[in-house]
């Protein structure tokens, strides 16, 4: 099982998983345990910047990840923090129009991504 930070998006803000072909995602209608979402329901994964973050327009919004892409402070702040688990923050776009900026590590990014390809 992969933990997932959900950022912003059609799901609920916090944690969420990742595990054996499916997301568990919170949203407003399945607040406890969360929905499960199959990662064939996936439509496009792609690294988050701040370009394609803005043709989110207003369901992410680019102000609302300024706090997870710090920039070079936050690159410096990570390389302070030590540690050899890189993140990465992306956005995913399911087959049913939902989306989400999420964080998780580049071994599961990589999982997850290698399912669009």
């Amino acid at each position: 099982m992969a933990k997932l930070t959900i950022h912003a998006g059609d799901f609920t803000k916090g944690p969420g998983e990742y595990s054996f072909g499916s997301f568990t995602l919170r949203t407003e209608k399945h607040k406890i345990i969360g929905e499960t979402i199959s990662e064939k329901e996936l439509d496009v994964v792609e690294v988050a910047s701040e370009e394609n973050v803005k043709k989110l327009g207003g369901t992410i919004g680019w102000g609302a990840v300024g706090g997870v892409l710090l920039g070079p402070v936050g690159l410096l702040a990570g390389l302070l923090a030590g540690g050899k688990k890189t993140e990465v923050t992306f956005i995913a776009k399911f087959k049913d129009g939902r989306k989400m900026l999420a964080t998780t590590d580049s071994k599961t990014f990589t999982k997850i991504r290698a399912v669009c390809f």
